[in-house]
């Protein structure tokens, strides 16, 4: 296999793969063992007999070519097609063999299996008061474009963080339902900034439902960039600059359909969030070898700095037994408590009011649109745009352009 070629048939074709180098075996003693498919002590089972003698069996054809395709994980093209079943057994092999530590080859890797697999690599992902894996993690986080809840609170996100890309991306406008983004220190300038391209592209976060931004100096004005979600179900704003009235009760009525709840809701309680499927182990695995503080060779001056002045096993053993940010007291907590849900069908709740919207809105806010237009015709008679323009120019506002003319 040193010098020979390699050909893949795949679909009916066959092609020529090169520039492939096969994984090394583990060291043995043996010098002669140096080629991947001569056999070696992993290719065998070793038991004992009931006299007590030593006795072993080989692996079977399947397990040794198991394990020689998760030493070589990195050289596969795709494994869509391939049943979950052997998807699972690939994907626990690769995990033993530690191949998800290593930061050259697990991005790959993990897009390889999330692209197959999707929720069942991993469907629910909780980073709360992590933030130091979310930091040293975020290419391999990137690739879980199936998550239906993120948790991401007290990850010190702040307002110009790179993951507002990838939450507002098209791989998870379709899967994620619950976001926590909550004690951020996220002002009106980040929420305006996350929702922007959702707000001028009209896509991304298509099913979102439940949504809390609690603890972050956030005020009314920023209830506006959430008209674009469509299907949000449940708002926490508890611990924000918002305060609880008749005036604020209104406004988020009007502009997101939604009501004060008197109980605490459910969906907001911490405790009924976890991290689940297969690379759930691999997430635990990523926490653990960080607290062993290992050497990385790449690191960007903030962050250099930083560990340079505090030490690093300090900083991360200081942050990984940090308590989560909430209230002091429980009488605070209801004090501060501002959760929001939609009412029940049979409620009567005056029509949501979007300044953008999307292609599956019914009706009637079609309808505010082409009346928002005619207004807009008759105050300001000199503008003449087609009428695609002026739904887009209705959309955004004197700040949404200026953000847009930044980038």
């Amino acid at each position: 296999m040193d010098n020979s070629i390699i050909y893949v048939r795949e679909r009916g074709n066959l092609r020529r793969v090169s520039d492939i180098v096969l994984a090394q075996p583990k060291i043995v003693s043996s010098c002669r063992r140096t080629n991947p498919f001569v056999l070696r002590k992993e290719h065998f089972i070793f038991t004992y007999n009931a006299e007590g003698s030593l006795r072993y069996t080989t692996k079977s054809l399947f397990d040794i070519t198991l394990l020689f395709v998760a030493d070589n994980i990195h050289h596969v093209d795709s494994l869509v097609g391939f049943p979950e079943q052997i998807g699972d057994r690939l994907f626990a092999a690769a995990e033993e063999n530690r191949v998800f530590l290593n930061t050259n080859i697990s991005p790959k890797a993990l897009q390889l299996f999330s692209d197959a697999y999707g929720e069942m690599v991993l469907g629910s992902l909780c980073l709360r008061n992590r933030f130091p894996l979310l930091h040293e993690r975020m290419d391999e986080i990137k690739t879980f474009h199936s998550l239906k809840s993120l948790d991401l609170f007290g990850c010190r996100l702040g307002d110009e963080h790179e993951i507002f890309l990838h939450l507002t991306s098209s791989s998870l406008a379709s899967s994620l339902i619950q976001l926590s983004i909550g004690g951020n220190c996220l002002s009106d300038v980040g929420l305006q900034r996350l929702t922007a391209p959702i707000r001028m592209m009209r896509k991304g976060l298509d099913c979102l439902q439940f949504l809390d931004v609690s603890y972050n100096p956030i005020s009314e004005r920023a209830l506006r960039y959430l008209t674009c979600f469509p299907k949000l179900e449940k708002l926490d704003a508890s611990g924000t600059d918002l305060k609880l009235g008749t005036r604020l009760k209104t406004t988020i009525r009007d502009l997101l359909g939604l009501i004060y709840s008197e109980k605490a809701l459910d969906t907001f309680d911490h405790s009924g969030c976890k991290t689940e499927g297969w690379a759930e182990q691999v997430v635990n695995q990523w926490e653990t070898n960080g607290s062993q503080v290992p050497k990385q060779k790449k690191m960007d001056e903030s962050r250099t700095s930083a560990l340079r002045f505090f030490g690093r096993q300090k900083f991360v053993r200081e942050v990984l037994n940090a308590a989560p940010l909430v209230c002091q007291s429980e009488e605070e907590a209801k004090k501060e408590r501002l959760h929001f849900c939609r009412p029940a069908a049979n409620g009567h709740i005056p029509e949501r009011q979007t300044p953008a919207t999307t292609n599956h809105q019914a009706k009637p806010s079609w309808h505010n649109i082409k009346k928002r237009q005619r207004q807009t015709e008759s105050s300001d008679s000199s503008r003449q745009s087609p009428p695609t323009k002026r739904v887009s120019s209705s959309a955004l506002s004197a700040e949404d352009i200026d953000l847009l003319n930044s980038y």
